[in-house]
């Protein structure tokens, strides 16, 4: 099953939203930190509603400790950005991959996408828009990947 990576998420709410997606399909969610906010932090809470006992929550101090972590239990990193190479739906997910999100101000770091044997975007009609929302795109990436190893019903 894949697991959703957010690298430095620095808005609660949108965590909290993705927490909730989590919960919902039963997939693992990887925050590595620093954080730009506490895990208690109210906003967090409440968009994750009274979700949080589902949510495979997992805390990584820095990048390396999850690297190790995701070496270990195997998979590729798959690293969504707009500078991806790749739409999401002409890239073939597999059950085991890792989907890597950066933080909403700056995306993943470079030496983060770089590390990716694979990037990926979302394609959008308007020119103008430079980005949609974290927990958008990750419910985007994260259903695409479910449909394609066939974990949508």
């Amino acid at each position: 099953m894949p697991h959703v990576v957010l690298v430095h998420p620095e808005i609660p709410p949108n965590t909290g939203n993705i927490a909730r997606t989590c919960a919902a399909t039963k997939t693992e969610l990887h925050l590595i930190e620093p954080l730009g906010f506490e895990l208690s932090d109210r906003y967090l809470k409440r968009a994750g509603l009274d979700y949080w006992p589902y949510v495979k929550l997992h805390c990584h101090p820095d990048i390396e400790s999850f690297y190790h972590v995701q070496a270990q239990r195997g998979g590729r990193c798959i690293g969504f950005s707009v500078s991806g190479t790749c739409s999401h739906t002409d890239f073939q997910f597999q059950a085991d991959d890792w989907l890597l999100f950066g933080c909403e101000t700056q995306g993943l770091p470079k030496a983060v996408l770089a590390a990716c044997p694979a990037t990926v975007y979302i394609p959008m009609a308007e020119p103008g828009v430079r980005s949609l929302n974290l927990s958008v795109s990750v419910a985007i990436g994260l259903f695409e990947a479910r449909r394609q190893v066939g974990l949508l019903p």
